[in-house]
């Protein structure tokens, strides 16, 4: 059997190749036995998206959980989104919750997230002790475990979570401000888990691609403007859209378009967020960052007066600050797209920041390209773009090193001042100007970021990282 590792966020693995029920099996032996020696009487929530396999998987999962006595709780609604199976995990007072799910992955992968009680990414610790734990091979015959047998000990149970999470959602929102509001709004779920929430929410927008479709038509689901072309030539077309949502395979991040059809990136919803929630909603805390986040979140920060951390890439860094009742977090985000808010659980979810950006827009009666002219008045105008360079591992592990031994003191016509080096390397040309070079944690990919005052100059500056460095 192949060793199986947990990477940024979850298993990752090819169906049918390293992705097999075996395994996965092998993997909730592991989960198994952990909550066993830390918990009494444990249970545990679980729930899949929309990819190929995924009830087999779970259902798979579940005996593994009931065989060893740990109660599961799960849903025969299908698919479920991350931040529900999260939220559920709460609510029910389970020890644990698990996803299946390859998240934002090409639809060949599928994929095992761990949650932790509090709502959140499972602590790393417990991550690496579970993954020491699994086992070389599953011993366990499948086919003689009974799904009825536990139902009969008390060891399953249904229960309805998408409505938990509508619930929630209902107790929190002004959903009608926003329905009563003349806002033309579009949802794209990319063909993702979060396709029938929105339609209960708020059944009057526009959807696209809210179908089931597990080769999410070729395409990787994440939320990012490349994969967005349909949405992006349909607000276009119409001409009277004023705000699109999209989120990804589990519905836990989000990418956002204005009424131009213009693409809107993580950095600048984290500080339309920040401004909603202190200055409408008189909401504080510290605001806790992912490396590749853009310096501006920290002006945006002094100007409220809020204490800023930046920690290393991966939602678990800052899931786990979060969690401490010691800190008192308003919000954390990521770059690629990964936001969690004070109002709800300490998990990334693409549909609850959109339902807060919508009801910002709702209630203040502005467009949001009115609402991010505001966050331009405080941190300066801005632009973002990742471009990621799919290159074979020898070229990748040279620019590393490269990167490493302080090799790279020019980009094209850029110089550069000073290198941050807390997860990648960061290099400032200015203090509106940067460029970051990182190898991606899930994928077979180097990542480059650039910031600059103009989409223009960002794209000239990632141009000049390629040639710089010879992919």
């Amino acid at each position: 059997m192949s060793k199986i590792k947990f990477g940024t966020d979850g298993w990752r693995a090819v169906i049918a190749k390293e992705y097999t029920v075996e395994n996965v099996a092998r993997v909730s032996i592991a989960v198994a036995n952990w909550l066993n020696k830390n918990y009494k009487n444990p249970s545990i929530v679980i729930g899949h998206d929309c990819r190929f396999g995924g009830q087999m998987f779970v259902e798979s999962a579940s005996k593994i959980f009931t065989h060893f006595g740990i109660k599961v709780i799960t849903t025969d609604k299908g698919f479920v989104s991350t931040p529900m199976i999260s939220y559920a995990t709460v609510k029910l007072e389970a020890n644990l919750g698990v996803v299946i799910t390859a998240s934002h992955n090409p639809p060949t992968y599928n994929g095992y997230k761990l949650k932790g009680s509090f709502g959140g990414p499972l602590a790393p610790e417990n991550v690496d002790e579970i993954e020491r734990m699994i086992p070389a091979e599953n011993q366990i015959n499948l086919d003689v475990v009974s799904i009825e047998n536990a139902k009969n000990k008390k060891l399953y149970e249904i229960l309805d979570i998408e409505q938990l999470y509508i619930d929630a959602v209902n107790t929190t929102f002004d959903l009608d401000i926003i329905k009563n509001s003349g806002l033309k709004l579009v949802y794209d779920a990319m063909y993702g888990a979060g396709q029938n929430v929105l339609k209960r929410l708020l059944p009057d927008i526009e959807f696209l691609h809210c179908e089931e479709n597990p080769t999410f038509k070729g395409q990787a689901p994440e939320p990012i403007a490349k994969n967005l072309k349909e949405l992006e030539a349909f607000i276009k077309h119409n001409g009277n859209i004023d705000c699109a949502l999209a989120t990804d395979g589990d519905a836990d991040r989000i990418g956002l378009y204005n009424s131009k059809g213009e693409f809107v990136d993580s950095h600048h919803i984290i500080l339309l967020l920040i401004n909603y929630l202190v200055k409408d909603k008189g909401l504080t805390g510290k605001v806790v960052t992912g490396f590749s986040s853009t310096p501006r979140i920290k002006k945006m920060c002094n100007h409220y007066g809020l204490e800023h951390q930046e920690v290393s890439i991966g939602f678990k860094h800052i899931a786990g600050i979060m969690a401490d009742e010691n800190q008192d977090v308003l919000l954390g985000g990521e770059e690629s797209g990964g936001i969690a808010i004070k109002t709800f659980i300490p998990e990334r979810d693409g549909i609850w920041m959109g339902l807060t950006i919508w009801e910002y827009m709702a209630k203040s009666g502005k467009t949001l390209e009115e609402l991010i002219e505001e966050v331009y008045q405080i941190v300066g105008e801005f632009a973002f773009e990742r471009s990621d360079l799919h290159i074979d591992e020898a070229l990748k592990q040279k620019i590393i090193k490269q990167c490493q031994n302080k090799e790279f003191n020019m980009f094209g016509k850029y110089k550069v001042e000073r290198v941050e080096t807390l997860d990648g390397f960061k290099y400032f040309f200015d203090e509106d100007r940067w460029l970051m070079i990182r190898p991606s944690g899930t994928e077979p990919v180097l990542r480059t970021y650039a910031e600059a005052p103009t989409l223009k100059e960002v794209r000239h500056i990632l141009e000049n990282c390629r040639l710089t460095i010879g992919a």
